[in-house]
Order: structure tokens, then C-alpha cells, then sequence
């Protein structure tokens, strides 16, 4: 049974439709990688996959049970965390502060004393590299930075499954190469990811499996050599015919 499945997801805005028919299956442990160009649909997936989005037509379904309709934070209790492709940080927060929202909020992991949550939230930023910063507020932070902070809040749930929004996107050569040591990490500690980057190099190289979307539907799905080999990914990106 896949963690996660979506099927026959459509979401309309207006006359436009974002998402048209689409089925999508994601076992536990996978790194699954989503490309397309602008507009392709990427990002209305993953809302609808968290419960930021409902789908208009569709059905999700986490560890079996249906979940579409549910609000997000419901999403969240079952394990399912979210970054986003422009951080969004509390302001007013330090960064300590910031990990400590999500640790004391967690119903997967809860802890009662005051100092085991401060330990794990120490915990989760010295896995982000962010242990350094502690004290300063999460609006200073570099972009870099702010993106590895989002990270451990959305690890500071205990999620199973984490949908990540172009984490490695603005960064430097250096912060990209992090990034792709962050995906190893998360891998080695047993989550399920599904990322949507700008750099196909990046998905590729981190991806068990590539899904292309193009126009709201699924174009190609597979291995990494076998998406990107298809003309169906040239058609997508440049256009003209997949012959």
C-alpha cells in the first residue's frame, strides 16, 4: 500500500485547470523528484498533497485512509511536513524559538518538560547547521539560511512524509551542495520526500523517481535516465513535437 496516493486529482482555477486527472503513488521511503517548466503544476500538487489545497475533483489518501478535505493541520498530526519555495519565518522569533513552536505543537512526539523540547529543537538545528544561530532572529538570516531553518520546523513534527518546494533554489554552488547532503541525511533517517527543484541535474542525482508534469498532467514517469531520456521532457521545457 504506497504512503501517499492521489488519484484522478483536478484542481480548477477559474477556467484554468492546474491539475487535470492525475494519479500519483508515493511508497514509503522513496525520494520522489517533480519537474516541469513555470505553470506545470508542481506547486498545486504539493498544496493539494498537504491540505492547503483541496482538490476539485480527486481523492488523497495518507497510510490508506482518506484525508482530502482535511485541514492542513490535520495533515500535519498524521506526518506530513511542508517547506516552501519563498521561506516564510515567524518574525519576532529567534531561530531557537522558531524550531520550539513546532517541537512544543507536535502531537507525533510529544514532550513535557521545557528542557527535552529545547534539546530537541538544539537537536534538529545542529542537523541543519543552523546551531550556530540560535539566538538570532529568523528574519536576519540568509536565504540559505532561512531555507535550512524552514527544514527543521518541518522535521521538528516527526514527519514520515516531507514535501519539499525548491530548497536548493538561490542558493549558491556551496549551499546547493548542502542541500543535496540534506536529502542524504533525511534518506538515511527513513522519510519519504517528494521535491520539486528548479536544477534537474539536482532531482536527478537525488530522486529514486522522476515524475514530469507538463500542462497539469503526468508526461512521463520513471527512473531518472529513463524520464530524462524521453522527448516528451525536451517538449515540455522548449516545446514543439515529442516525435
Amino acid at each position: 500500500m504506497p504512503l501517499l496516493e492521489g488519484r484522478g486529482l483536478c484542481v480548477d482555477y477559474g477556467r484554468v485547470r492546474a491539475l487535470d486527472g492525475v494519479d500519483v503513488e508515493i511508497e514509503e521511503g522513496q525520494v520522489i523528484g517533480l519537474l516541469g517548466p513555470n505553470g506545470s503544476g508542481k506547486t498545486t500538487l504539493l498544496n493539494v498533497l498537504c491540505g492547503l489545497l483541496r482538490p476539485t475533483v480527486g481523492v488523497v489518501r495518507f497510510d490508506g485512509a482518506l484525508v482530502t478535505g482535511k485541514p492542513p493541520w490535520a495533515f500535519g498530526r498524521l506526518g506530513i511536513g511542508r517547506t516552501f519555495q519563498i521561506p516564510r519565518p515567524f518574525a519576532g522569533l529567534t531561530v531557537l524559538d522558531s524550531v520550539l513552536v513546532g517541537v512544543t505543537l507536535s502531537k507525533r512526539r510529544r514532550l513535557i518538560r521545557t528542557a527535552d523540547r529545547r534539546r530537541e529543537a538544539e537537536r534538529l538545528l545542529a542537523i541543519v547547521g543552523l546551531d550556530d544561530k540560535a539566538g538570532a532572529l529568523s528574519t536576519e538570516l540568509s536565504l540559505g539560511q532561512m531555507k535550512r531553518l524552514e527544514l527543521a520546523v518541518a522535521l521538528s513534527t516527526r514527519p514520515r512524509l516531507l514535501l519539499l518546494d525548491e530548497l536548493a533554489s538561490g542558493l549558491s554552488p556551496q549551499g546547493r551542495g548542502e542541500v543535496l547532503r540534506f536529502y542524504a541525511r533525511l534518506r538515511e533517517r527513513g522519510i519519504t520526500i517528494v521535491a520539486v527543484e528548479h536544477s534537474i541535474g539536482t532531482l536527478a542525482s537525488v530522486s529514486d523517481r522522476l515524475i514530469l508534469l507538463h500542462g497539469g498532467v503526468i508526461a512521463a514517469e520513471g527512473p531518472a535516465s529513463s524520464v530524462l531520456a524521453s522527448p516528451r521532457v525536451a517538449q515540455a521545457y522548449l516545446g514543439g513535437s515529442d516525435e
